[in-house]
């Protein structure tokens, strides 16, 4: 099959990329750097022409809430619109597990929004809710560091390798759209404060972390049901630790 991943050469792109190469799929990378805007719809006619499948991994370049929201609405309607018009026959996307559950997040609102574009689109679809991934561990505790102190929420997170994220996009890209959601996750859940200490360790960084019911993450207060995964979910095979092994500072 002919599949178009748009964000491409990205973290998860990449490897999906590369996982559909391997599988014998014609796999297109597809990004600003190839040529391709989801928000002006620069090339997104010539690089879905002939497509049967579009993987949307594409992210905003900002966070702040009012262009996060505008990014994800306006990217999903063209490439859906372009979808149409070439006769794709599935689109997947990559959304975040739990973000219907916290409203307080303008990025979790925006990915919802998302959803939203691609239920009524009319589009058969697969969305695929993810986890936090482990590699973006260490940003998340240089976000959350005040000081010497590392506050995080009191709350379990179940975050999952990026490889097993990719793994997972790439077996639904290549199977029937579900016209519906599946949620993938690690295959553990870890309390906050835990993740951060298990990188600050590892990467002999001596900052403190503290565990906060009232601290925010991306502008919410967390549970542990905020944003961990349902019954059912796909679980990856790859462990925090594990990971840490294998992905040293």
């Amino acid at each position: 099959m002919q599949i178009v991943v748009i964000g491409g050469t990205g973290l998860i792109g990449s490897k999906v990329v590369q996982n559909l190469t391997a599988r014998g799929h014609q796999a297109v990378a597809a990004s600003p750097n190839t040529g391709v805007n989801t928000i002006t719809g620069e090339g997104l006619d010539e690089v879905l022409s002939g497509a049967q499948v579009v993987v949307d991994l594409a992210n905003s370049p900002s966070f702040e809430d009012a262009a996060v929201l505008e990014f994800f609405q306006t990217s999903g309607r063209n490439l859906l619109k372009a979808e149409v018009n070439a006769g794709v026959g599935h689109h997947v996307a990559l959304t975040i597990v739990g973000a219907d559950r916290v409203p307080d997040s303008g990025y979790m609102r925006a990915k919802v929004a998302q959803e939203q574009v691609i239920e009524s689109a009319g589009q058969p679809y697969t969305i695929v809710r993810s986890t936090q991934f482990f590699e973006f561990m260490r940003a998340i505790a240089d976000s959350a560091t005040d000081g010497d102190t590392v506050r995080v929420p009191a709350a379990n997170l179940q975050p999952i390798a990026a490889v097993d994220v990719a793994a997972a996009v790439t077996e639904v890209a290549v199977s029937d759209p579900v016209n519906g959601i599946i949620e993938i996750a690690g295959p553990e859940p870890i309390a906050f404060a835990d993740l951060m200490r298990g990188v600050l360790s590892a990467d002999n960084d001596p900052r403190t972390v503290v565990s906060d019911p009232h601290a925010r993450y991306f502008g919410t207060e967390l549970d542990d049901s905020s944003i961990t995964p349902g019954p059912g979910a796909h679980l990856g095979a790859i462990s925090f630790a594990d990971w840490l092994a294998a992905n040293p500072a």
